[in-house]
């Protein structure tokens, strides 16, 4: 009996919110391999605040997702047929597969990993992307100084908890912003912050306030809107915002930004990333992260969908803040 490959293809582009029917599940059959290639079956699928940009056609830093064809993802698994020296069966690897079960490859974009000391679901996480995105943002854009404080929006979140589990361990003052009690909770308790603001609570500015009494050096920015908006009027004058997402506006609403004249009197360094584009800095970060998750020294959380018929409804709750830490689907 021929094996088949489960995929999800973009069916639709979203008008506006997205929703299970812009997804399509297709079977394919597996092919045999030709010589130089290998096939992964994939064991964990990332989802990320990002593909939702992929999925339009309007202009942006990367080519639309096309339609009909799976969607882009990263991918950890495991090597099970191989017609490549270089890769053997049984060999862990992570790679840009997409939304599918199976994965075939001549190796390009696809890296090995040990997973010794680090879960494999890690490399999609804090030792992967994720994490990069966290380290660069924060060492390279906000550089925070011993005593400085640094607020990080979507706190609880794949990015924002390393990014503030990063800022204490440079000495830096971590302050987060979460949605909820709960999520408050953990960045503080379990993840070391300084302090968490609850911006569902109802007092955004002046909880804010409160719990940064110096003003705010470093904005680590995932959300936008009223999130930006009353961080922005904490900053101090030459503090520096890295502008890692803007998850408030991906469905296509407005985020107008309340008070620009800020960025101007005070002479703030506004800097947005993307962490595709900066490959330099991959091998130190990973290295640098790789080795605190493996010391237990970089906690982090994950949620966890079942099964790729789960993506879809995973993805749109992710959108929604309905997620707890890094989003990722479990294929096998």
């Amino acid at each position: 009996m021929t094996e088949i490959n489960h995929q999800l293809v973009l069916a639709s582009r979203p008008q506006g919110a997205v929703t299970p029917d812009n997804f399509r599940l297709v079977e394919t059959p597996l092919q045999p391999l030709a010589d130089g290639q290998f096939r992964v079956r994939n064991h964990y699928l990332s989802l990320d605040p990002y593909m939702r940009g992929r999925m339009s056609d309007a202009k942006s830093y990367a080519a639309p997702q096309a339609l009909d064809q799976v969607m882009i993802g990263g991918t950890a698994g495991e090597v099970v047929e191989s017609k490549h020296p270089k890769f053997a069966v049984g060999d862990k690897v992570v790679a840009m597969f997409g939304w599918q079960e199976y994965g075939v490859s001549d190796g390009t974009g696809v890296q090995k990993i040990d997973t010794t000391h680090v879960p494999l679901s890690a490399f999609l996480g804090p030792v992967g992307m994720t994490g990069v995105t966290a380290w660069y943002g924060l060492n390279r854009i906000i550089a925070p100084k011993a005593g400085e404080t640094v607020v990080v929006s979507a706190a609880s979140g794949a990015v924002g908890s390393v990014v503030g589990q990063l800022a204490k361990q440079a000495g830096a003052r971590a302050v987060g912003i979460a949605g909820g009690a709960e999520k408050c909770r953990y960045v503080v308790e379990t993840l070391g912050f300084d302090a968490c603001v609850d911006y569902k609570a109802g007092n955004l500015y002046p909880d804010l306030k409160a719990a940064t009494p110096d003003g705010v050096d470093g904005y680590f920015e995932n959300v936008g809107g009223e999130v930006l908006d009353a961080s922005l009027s904490r900053m101090n004058a030459f503090g520096r915002i890295a502008l890692c997402g803007m998850i408030a506006g991906y469905d296509g609403q407005p985020v107008p930004l309340r008070y620009p004249q800020l960025l101007l009197t005070q002479r703030l360094l506004v800097q947005g990333f993307i962490v595709s584009e900066h490959m330099d800095v991959w091998p130190q970060a990973l290295k640098e992260l790789g080795t605190l998750v493996a010391q237990k020294k970089l906690h982090y959380r994950e949620s966890i969908a079942q099964g790729l018929k789960a993506a879809p409804e995973a993805f749109i709750g992710l959108l929604k803040g309905q997620n707890f830490g890094k989003q990722l689907v479990k294929l096998i």
